[in-house]
């Protein structure tokens, strides 16, 4: 009876017990696990499986028994469709406990900690309007009108948006003009399928702090007619807006940026203030989406290290200097090495236009600088990409053994698979994990996990 049942197309009745590190809700059936998206732990719910495997299964609901009392009605009206957000229909509070589980279940199976010292999650403060960058795709209706939204979830469906209740509120009528703008011109919208058509992306920037505004077109050729009349127009209907700027991605790739960014009119950044330091950021430039969320999370960086000011600071993965900077001021010397040179320079623009003089950038991989550095720093700071650091990276780590490490993930399992080799043999002490919410309404968690030399 059992394999009748499990089968692709067939329904099952299941209950919602937890949430998996991508956002979908998680159910059992006869032993055998159900993810299934938009489900809430304590949702009863009737399960199409859609991709069937001996042990596990990927469902959608096709109706809700019993809804979950941590079910709300989402604030955006398309939040059922655009796979922009998850977990808008999950209440504030449950995120923040499930991003703390996600933490936690990532240390205990991944990385063997047992009862690891995960604190709650910072919250956001406010769970909208939060994002200072949105990158939307853009397309073409069946009449032929031009969109910009986000992909509906597990397809490349456009949603077409003409606000959006994360992003800062500020962007809204950017989003909505542009489009038309780029109607009226004529310009080619760009064709996935094909690889013919002009414009692939719409990027719009902010600063929290300054409200200065960059608009950048992602697009396949550099010759679009008419950009530099429609530059001052934007530049003149928006007050608040710096900067036009064109990038140029000539490939067949899922990557949105490429390599090249040409400013048509007016600057080719924005300013903005981050833990007290201007910044300037670049249409390309990596920066925290959630700049009040990463402010929190640098405070209780600094309250953790209790800085004396005699200190040697290695900040690694250092992106623009947004850590180093504001902990330079705290130490006697910081050092930050970054891969991306524009990076470097906007670093050491920034060091100097905030007149921070004991502070050193190098540009390179750090699993090959970090191995043949000659200084002896107290405190590392860690804050790799996605995929975590490089093996190379940890063994030179626990051959110089700085007396504290702090490390940044922005994924937990990756987090938890690199302290468990730190802390291998006792070499480092786990001390505290801050978990913190740069992404509400999604399952993405970031943490800041604390290491002390044990002996």
């Amino acid at each position: 009876m059992t394999e009748t049942v499990w089968q692709q197309g067939k329904l099952i009745e299941i209950t919602i017990t937890a949430l998996s590190d991508t956002g979908d809700g998680v159910g059992r059936w006869d032993e055998r696990v159900v993810f299934v998206p938009d489900a809430v732990p304590g949702d009863q719910i009737l399960v199409r499986l859609i991709h069937v495997k001996p042990n596990y299964a990927h469902g959608r609901i096709t109706k809700l028994l019993q809804s979950s009392p941590h079910r709300i009605q989402p604030n955006c009206i398309v939040a059922d469709k655009c796979g922009g957000c998850q977990w808008q229909h999950i209440d504030y509070e449950y995120q923040l406990q499930a991003k703390r589980n996600q933490v936690i279940q990532a240390l205990e199976h991944i990385g063997g900690f047992v009862q690891p010292p995960v604190d709650p999650v910072l919250a956001a403060p406010s769970s909208l309007g939060y994002r200072n960058k949105a990158t939307y795709p853009l397309g073409k209706s069946r009449t032929g009108q031009v969109q910009a939204g986000y992909y509906q979830k597990g397809s490349h469906q456009l949603i077409n948006l003409n606000q959006c209740p994360v992003q800062d509120a500020r962007l809204n009528p950017l989003l909505t003009e542009v489009k038309q703008d780029i109607q009226q011109r004529g310009w080619q919208i760009y064709d996935e399928q094909r690889h013919t058509g002009l414009i692939r992306h719409l990027s719009l920037r902010i600063g929290r702090r300054t409200g200065e505004m960059l608009l950048t077109l992602i697009v396949k050729d550099w010759n679009l007619s008419e950009i530099q009349e429609q530059a001052h127009i934007w530049l003149e209907r928006y007050p608040q807006l710096v900067g036009v700027s064109l990038n140029y991605n000539p490939n067949r790739t899922n990557a949105i940026f490429g390599n090249q960014t040409r400013c048509i009119a007016g600057v080719p950044y924005l300013r903005e203030q981050f833990a007290g330091i201007e910044f300037q950021v670049r249409p390309d430039t990596f920066f925290q989406v959630y700049t009040e969320t990463a402010e929190a999370l640098l405070k209780v960086i600094e309250s953790e290290l209790d800085l004396q000011g005699d200190e040697v600071l290695l900040d690694t993965y250092c992106g623009i200097g947004t850590l180093t900077l504001p902990l330079a001021k705290q130490v006697s010397f910081a050092t930050g090495i970054e891969l991306q040179p524009a990076a470097v320079e906007q670093a050491i623009l920034s060091a100097q236009f905030n007149r921070i003089f004991n502070v050193n950038f190098i540009t390179g991989r750090v699993e090959k600088i970090l191995p043949e550095m000659e200084i002896k720093p107290d405190v590392v700071l860690l804050d790799p990409p996605r995929k975590g650091c490089d093996r190379s990276v940890i063994d030179a780590l626990l051959k110089a053994k700085p007396p504290r490490i702090v490390y940044v993930s922005c994924k937990a399992a990756t987090l938890a698979r690199d302290l468990k080799l730190f802390c291998q043999d006792e070499v480092y002490k786990l001390t505290r994990l801050q978990p913190a919410d740069f992404f509400p309404h999604t399952a993405h968690v970031e943490t800041a996990a604390f290491l002390v030399l044990s002996h």
